[in-house]
């Protein structure tokens, strides 16, 4: 869809001009759906898009290692512990990878003050859902017994974030883990896509011109969940899972996201079932504005405050073992 067909009154309802300039310009670009390219021209493209992303900040320690078979990658803000969080990338379930969130999980380390811990899980179409979620609670397993190696603080256990898909599989692998009785610690939740049915208003009233497109994102789901009946499991869709006794969490939504509502719903539910929600909602920002701070001086701003939220509630969390 062209730019024309907004107008400028669309463009004066974000945040600022960096941003209204980057939706110009992909308005301006916009070509073939993702259905139409197919899998691997689309990660092709997106392979070129995260090799041009500025560096993160420079952290004390950055080293890669191997879970399983999943890489993995691991950033330290301090020689001395700190509490540690693993970090699940967006991408639709499909796309992303470390170099994809260096940046965004540099910043998280550094802001909130924490050791994260990204993983390369596996991705969909090849390894359709649940499994990202096997790979999270492996992961998040292995990091619960190798916490002092790792430069985590046993006294504070494990929590789980993700942006977008990711805060999908965040949000699903703490469902299991409680089940398990080796809960997560915490949430970090960046506009989740959490209702694999597709079915809140804002999938259509934001889901054209804000940078994801409607049709991108069904795609997305459909490699994720290829049957249609398989949709509104609690497996793989978060609404429609149990919430609650989940662990304290912070939660950005995005106002210009096709994922709006269902981020804002799996908030209220998330709290409803008894865990401390801090919500923090972003009227004027879009879909992945934690990667268009280079862009975007508010999504920068936006992107900071988040981490610097999530820092203040984990590290005023009570200690608790290292078990959970």
């Amino acid at each position: 869809m062209s730019t024309s067909e907004f107008g400028n009154q669309a463009l004066s309802e974000v945040a600022d001009d960096g941003l209204a300039g980057w939706l110009a310009d992909v308005r301006r670009a916009s070509g073939p759906a993702n259905r139409v390219l197919g899998v691997h021209r689309v990660r092709a493209a997106a392979r070129v898009r995260d090799e041009s992303r500025p560096p993160g900040p420079q952290l004390p320690s950055v080293r890669n290692l191997v879970i399983g078979d999943l890489a993995a990658r691991l950033y330290r803000p301090s020689p001395s512990p700190r509490p540690l969080v693993i970090y699940l990338h967006g991408g639709g379930f499909v796309l992303g990878s470390l170099t994809s969130h260096d940046g965004t999980c540099r910043l998280l380390a550094r802001t909130a003050d924490v050791t994260v811990l990204a993983l390369d899980y596996r991705l969909a179409p090849e390894h359709p859902g649940p499994a990202a979620v096997d790979d999270a609670a492996l992961a998040f397993a292995s990091a619960a017994a190798n916490l002092s190696m790792l430069g985590g603080d046993p006294e504070r256990g494990v929590g789980l974030a993700g942006d977008s898909a990711g805060g999908a599989l965040a949000v699903l692998a703490a469902a299991r883990l409680r089940d398990a009785g080796t809960p997560a610690a915490s949430l970090l939740l960046a506009y989740p896509n959490a209702d694999m049915t597709l079915s809140e208003p804002s999938v259509t009233r934001e889901g054209h011109g804000w940078g994801l497109e409607e049709d991108n994102l069904r795609w997305f789901v459909e490699q994720w969940v290829p049957d249609p009946a398989r949709r509104g499991d609690p497996a793989v869709s978060p609404l429609q899972a149990d919430l609650s006794g989940l662990p304290p969490a912070v939660i950005a939504t995005a106002g210009h996201d096709p994922l709006h509502d269902e981020g804002a719903a799996l908030a209220r539910l998330i709290a409803a079932g008894g865990a401390d929600v801090r919500h923090r909602p972003h009227p004027d920002l879009v879909h992945g504005f934690l990667g268009l701070g280079q862009v975007s001086p508010a999504a920068a701003q936006a992107s900071e405050d988040l981490f610097r939220a999530y820092g203040e509630l984990v590290h005023g969390l009570p200690a608790v073992s290292a078990a959970g």
